[in-house]
Parts: structure tokens; C-alpha cells; sequence
């Protein structure tokens, strides 16, 4: 019985680390600040809330969020426009993130499909998340955590 327990705690842990990965076939959205300063922050706050209704959409494949993030681009930028003077940029494509240590898990720098907005220079702390799967809450003041029942199962086993 032991034995048939260690085996399916060492499964299901295999399953959890799977699962809190980011898929291959991904979408990913950064919005790059400014510079760290107080008010650069709370402008990529602003930019994130102001956004976040065109950002949220429950897409079937990742196909359709394509397409609709394409779509999505003239209104964030009118958005943008409306809220700072200052410059920015929108791109939706290939984009570069560096190496994410993000609730134990290692993300590899490289080249993802994703919408970047990078306001400024650039300089700045990100927000990150993963639209598609969605695997985000854009939601200020939100703090969210993501969970599964094979992890829960884990940890009453240990």
C-alpha cells in the first residue's frame, strides 16, 4: 500500500509541474513601464486597467485569439492615447521575454507570440501573464493564484 502511494504521489506531482507550465501553443501580453519610478509604475497600472475589457475574452482556439487580439489593437490604442501623452509601443507578434522565476517555476528567455506594450523607454518592471490559455486575471488589486485538485491532492499527501 505504501508503495502504490509513493507511485501515485510521484504522478501526480509530475502532473502538477506539467500543469503550471505554459503551454506551447500560447499567447502571451507584457506591458513594459517606463522606468521604476512611482509614477511610472502607476501609469502601467492605469494602462493595464484601462485595457483590461478588450484583453479578456474566452476564445475557443488559439486561431480566434489571434484574431481577435488583431482586431483588439486599434481600440487599445485609442485607449492608450486617451489615458498618457507620454510615447508607447504597441507590437503583436514574436517578442522577446527574458528567463520568469514566477511561484517556483523557471520560464525560459526566448521569443513567444505575444502583445508587448512598451511604454517609453522601456526601462521599467513588467506585468506578464498568459492570454491565451488564459491563465491571467487582469483586475487590479487582484491578487491571483491558480490551483488544481491534483496539486491539492499532493500536498494532503505530504
Amino acid at each position: 500500500m505504501k508503495k502504490i502511494v509513493i507511485i501515485l504521489a510521484i504522478i501526480i506531482g509530475v502532473l502538477v509541474i506539467y500543469k503550471s507550465r505554459i503551454p506551447e501553443e500560447s499567447i502571451r501580453f507584457r506591458i513594459i513601464a517606463n522606468s521604476n519610478t512611482q509614477i511610472d509604475q502607476e501609469t502601467k497600472q492605469k494602462i493595464i486597467k484601462v485595457i483590461s475589457e478588450e484583453l479578456t475574452h474566452k476564445s475557443k482556439n488559439i486561431r480566434e485569439e489571434r484574431e481577435y487580439l488583431k482586431n483588439q489593437i486599434p481600440s487599445i490604442n485609442q485607449k492608450i492615447k486617451e489615458t498618457i501623452k507620454e510615447p508607447y509601443q504597441i507590437k503583436y507578434g514574436e517578442n522577446y521575454f527574458p528567463e520568469k522565476e514566477y511561484k517556483n517555476n523557471t520560464y525560459p528567455e526566448g521569443e513567444y507570440e505575444s502583445l508587448v506594450i512598451t511604454l517609453g523607454e522601456g526601462k521599467g518592471d513588467n506585468f506578464w501573464c498568459v492570454l491565451f490559455p488564459p491563465l491571467c486575471m487582469i483586475e487590479e488589486g487582484e491578487n491571483v493564484e491558480y490551483d488544481s485538485f491534483l496539486k491539492k491532492v499532493w500536498e494532503n499527501l505530504f
